[in-house]
């Protein structure tokens, strides 16, 4: 194969129809090259081992040129992967999901603002396109694995893959892998794992790679400069947008503000009004823009209920479940009791300590030791 446009077929491949043309080719893999040093590292190694090694980059957006070096997956960086491919002399497409990229993730992640929740793109965005779209044309191209550079790991040791967190805790991405397909585990390599970012640099300076010293992508990827309200205010303008009042849990009015996608749970600065101490927002009440604030104390949680939720070690839980939960990504899984509802679809968690700004919108994915047992949306926050 050439370097060139992958084919998009009319009819988008199901699992199964992958998993038939993959016994063509056991040993292809496609891996999804972002242009950044992980996914580039990602490719080089599997090459080095003798994998039939293809790579694709997504096409998802487009952004102004002062926002590239600031992203991942902007055009800048598919010529960083193109480059990357022909430095390892490996075969080298684009696929064009910007369509899919926009109705999945970037207006997921503008309604979810509007209805004041906190949303997760890179949630979003493993789920629906990486390891959805992706994951079924790499089958359908004959390969056996798609490969990305995610810090997670897939142990293969037993009966079933598990999903595993990274070993670098610093760099661990397990907590954005939990929608993953179960039964696509089998299908999905993460060769960096087990190694910490300094050594994929290194790596990286080993094979000459041109992405080697390239800086970390920090902001959400198809928003240039950063400023992702300005981004949500900008697109509201041309809809509607949910302007408001600012109350203590008493009612007590401290002021006004022009939009609920201004505001967090959690978030203290910024909030545009003065009082004797620090406030931080405790609720947000899309029906009528109400804003509800008060002091750190309010925060405390005893649980939350996560819905949609995925389960990776099982079909469901058995009964009570005794694990750790991750409400953030920045934080680490903490003590918990989950009860599943009769669809499995719903999941109560009871903290063993209450835990501070459970927020609507962003995911708690369930741990039991190293494991990803699954997880699921908050929904609510449960005092």
């Amino acid at each position: 194969m050439t370097a060139g446009t992958c084919p998009v077929d009319a009819r988008p491949p199901t699992l199964e129809d992958g998993e038939e043309i993959a016994d063509a080719v056991r040993d292809r893999v496609v891996v999804a090259m972002s242009g950044g040093v992980d996914s580039s590292v990602t490719a080089g190694i599997l090459a080095e081992e003798g994998y039939d090694a293809v790579g694709i980059s997504m096409r998802l957006y487009s952004t102004p040129q002062d926002s590239y070096t600031k992203s991942c997956c902007s055009p800048d960086d598919l010529f960083d992967a193109r480059a990357v491919a022909d430095s390892l002399s490996i075969p080298f497409y684009v696929a064009n999901y910007e369509d899919e990229f926009q109705k999945r993730v970037i207006s997921y992640f503008i309604e979810e603002y509007r209805r004041g929740r906190t949303p997760n793109p890179c949630v979003a965005c493993n789920d629906h396109l990486k390891f959805d779209i992706l994951l079924k044309r790499s089958l359908a191209l004959g390969a056996k694995y798609l490969a990305t550079g995610h810090f997670a790991r897939i142990d293969r040791s037993g009966d079933e893959p598990r999903l595993l967190r990274g070993v670098d805790r610093g760099k661990d991405q397990s907590y954005f892998l939990f929608g993953l397909p179960r039964q696509a585990l089998g299908r999905i390599m993460f060769p960096l794992g087990g190694m910490t970012k300094e050594q994929v640099r290194e790596i990286a300076h080993q094979m000459g790679l041109e992405t080697a010293d390239k800086p970390e992508s920090q902001e959400i990827c198809f928003v240039g400069g950063g400023d992702y309200k300005q981004f949500v205010a900008d697109a509201l303008a041309k809809r509607e947008h949910t302007p408001g009042k600012i109350v203590t849990e008493s009612g007590e009015i401290l002021g006004e503000h022009d939009g609920i996608h201004n505001f967090t749970v959690g978030q203290r600065r910024g909030l545009g009004i003065s009082y004797h101490k620090a406030l931080y927002v405790k609720a947000i009440r899309p029906d009528d823009g109400t804003v509800v604030v008060g002091g750190n104390e309010v925060l405390m949680d005893r649980g939350l209920v996560a819905e949609r939720c995925n389960w990776l070690s099982f079909d469901r839980p058995a009964g009570p479940l005794e694990c750790s939960v991750k409400i953030r990504y920045a934080g680490e899984p903490v003590p918990a009791l989950v009860t599943v509802g009769d669809d499995a679809r719903t999941a109560f968690v009871e903290f063993e300590e209450p835990q501070r700004a459970v927020t609507p919108g962003q995911a708690a994915v369930f741990y039991r030791g190293e494991e990803v047992l699954g997880g699921g949306w908050i929904e609510e926050s449960r005092k």
